[in-house]
């Protein structure tokens, strides 16, 4: 881990209006994509439908994070992301400062599949000891 000034906390919140696909329920999985790692959640993945997908440009929050403004006051608002035609915001995200930490509370639209939203966390983790952007 050379090089590492931190990691980014993708927490799963919740599914909201998800698409069935199983006999009376679904069972939804999240795969996040950076660059060229892919990483699952905990369950196990079999040949189920698809369930639709989503994308999430990180740019502003990175900036956020490079910013070093993680000491304002607990929830301060660096910057609000609106919903737009190139992103799959469900509405405003904002970038917070939380305990210390850079943080985004974000709602995707699904897009490929009739209906859904999925509630995700952002949480930049510093790493002691790591040097700074």
């Amino acid at each position: 881990m050379e090089n590492v000034t931190g990691l980014l906390r993708v927490r799963v919140v919740r599914g909201v209006n998800l698409a069935k696909r199983d006999a009376g329920d679904s069972d939804a999985y999240v795969a996040v994509l950076m660059g060229d790692q892919e990483i699952y959640d905990k369950d196990t993945l079999t040949q189920d439908d698809k369930m639709g997908d989503a994308e999430l440009d990180i740019q502003q929050f990175m900036e956020a994070v490079k910013m070093g403004l993680a000491d304002l006051p607990k929830g301060f608002v660096i910057e609000t992301m609106r919903p737009s035609q190139q992103n799959c915001l469900a509405g405003d995200s904002t970038i917070t400062s939380k305990d210390g930490t850079i943080a985004q509370d974000v709602v995707l639209q699904l897009r490929n599949v009739e209906s859904g939203e999925v509630e995700l966390q952002l949480l930049w983790v510093s790493v002691p000891g790591a040097p700074d952007f």
